[in-house]
Parts: structure tokens; C-alpha cells; sequence
């Protein structure tokens, strides 16, 4: 497919639209800046959607750091403004729901894979860090997931009356703690080490035990049972 990043669309051959080209050949059919043109459906008096699509992927890389940017950064793009950036940060939203797997209520949790699938597409691109933490019943199944804390870049400050007020609340019979590193790399910190060890003394005071704690990084992720970081009591089962 040509370019034609000046000239309107409508002015293109009808084989070359991307929209037309969508209903003919299917989705899979169009690049990622064909894709985000039929999103866009405009562009501005100088580029075509095309080219204003190909404009954001030229600022943010790819589709990926796309999907992290600010409304703000996304707006600042030449063409793009606050009506089509929400239309691309909805697009992108409804694409990593449909990629995630909620830990929804009386969900079995069957070791740290089930949480790391569940988690990863929310958290793993976040430009801060997310402290959350999942609430149990006594069969491992899920009550709900709270939010505790949001940081910065590197920290996120949990204390232990935050991270079990819910789960008092709840009856839970025990709790699974999760967080995020927005740096790709999820190897704990000396900072989430003594954290963890606060929180699991804190539970075991309390009687609500933490089974497992959860650090998410781009495409993997630590467990720190998995690693031999933390004993639950009681234990969680790994998978195979």
C-alpha cells in the first residue's frame, strides 16, 4: 500500500483505504499504522490518517510504548489532539482487557502462574509502581483484589494496617500481595524483601497469613515462594 500520507483518503483508490481494505482482506490484513488510521478515520488540512498514524508510531516506537504513554503525550502528536487520543487509549484499554484475566470472585488460584497471567497485561507496562493485594477465602479461591498504594517510578510506600483492613473486612482467610516494577525487571529489592518480611510477621500476628508475594516485570515475573524468599503458612501449591 502506498504512502499517500498527504492527500486525503477519500482521494485514494479505493483498493488502497485501509478501511476498505479491513472489510475486504479482514484486520489482519493492515499494519499497525493501517489500524490506527481506521481508528483516527481523519487527519488534518498537511496529513491523512495514514500519515498522522504513522506519525504516533514514529513518536512512541511501537504499538507497546504506545499502549504506556500519558493522554498528554499522546495528545501532543500533530493531528492527534484530546478527541482522538481518547479514541486511542480506548482502543488500547479494551485490547489489554481482552488479553488479561481477571481474578474474579471464587477464583481458584492454583499456584503463581494463575496470578502472573491474570495481573501482567494491567500491570506489566505501568510508568509507576501498583501495590496490590488479592484476598482468599479458605480454599485459595478469590474474594477480590484491592489496590493499596500508587508510586513512583521506583517505590511505593505499604503500610501493614492498609494492606489488611481490607482483608478484616472481608473475613479473608489469608491474602497474596502483588506489585509491579515499571523498569521490565522484577527482581525484588532489598526494600520488597523487608517489606514481604514485615507483612508476613504482620499477618501472622493478625492470623490472616500471606501465601505468596508477586513481582510483575515485562513478560516474567518473581514469586517469592517460587524463589524461596517466603514460607506460606499454609502453603500454596505450585504448578507444574
Amino acid at each position: 500500500m502506498s504512502e499517500r500520507g498527504c492527500s486525503s483518503i477519500r482521494e485514494w483508490p479505493e483498493e488502497e483505504r485501509p478501511r476498505e481494505r479491513l472489510l475486504r482482506y479482514g484486520p489482519e490484513a493492515l499494519s499497525d499504522g493501517q489500524l490506527l488510521a481506521v481508528l483516527l478515520r481523519t487527519g488534518h488540512a498537511r496529513r491523512s490518517a495514514v500519515g498522522v498514524a504513522r506519525d504516533l508510531l514514529s513518536r512512541f516506537e511501537n504499538l507497546r510504548a504506545l499502549s504506556a504513554a500519558g493522554f498528554a503525550e499522546m495528545a501532543s502528536v500533530s493531528g492527534i489532539g484530546p478527541a482522538k487520543a481518547a479514541q486511542v487509549m480506548a482502543a488500547l484499554e479494551l485490547g489489554r482487557r481482552v488479553q488479561a484475566q481477571p481474578l474474579q470472585q471464587g477464583m481458584p488460584l492454583r499456584g503463581s502462574r494463575d496470578v502472573f497471567e491474570a495481573c501482567a497485561p494491567y500491570l506489566r507496562d505501568l510508568k509507576k509502581e501498583i501495590f496490590q493485594v488479592v484476598l482468599l477465602n479458605g480454599k485459595n479461591r478469590v474474594i477480590r483484589t484491592v489496590t493499596i498504594a500508587t508510586g513512583s517510578l521506583t517505590s511505593c510506600l505499604v503500610h501493614p494496617r492498609e494492606v489488611f483492613a481490607p482483608a478484616i473486612r472481608e473475613s479473608s482467610a489469608s491474602v497474596l500481595l502483588i506489585h509491579n516494577h515499571p523498569s521490565g525487571d522484577p527482581t525484588p529489592s532489598p526494600e520488597d524483601l523487608a517489606l514481604s518480611r514485615r507483612l508476613v510477621k504482620a499477618g501472622e500476628v493478625i492470623g490472616i497469613p500471606v501465601l505468596d508475594h508477586l513481582v510483575i516485570g515485562d513478560g516474567h515475573y518473581v514469586s517469592f515462594v517460587d524463589q524461596g524468599l517466603m514460607t506460606p503458612r499454609p502453603p500454596v501449591s505450585k504448578q507444574p
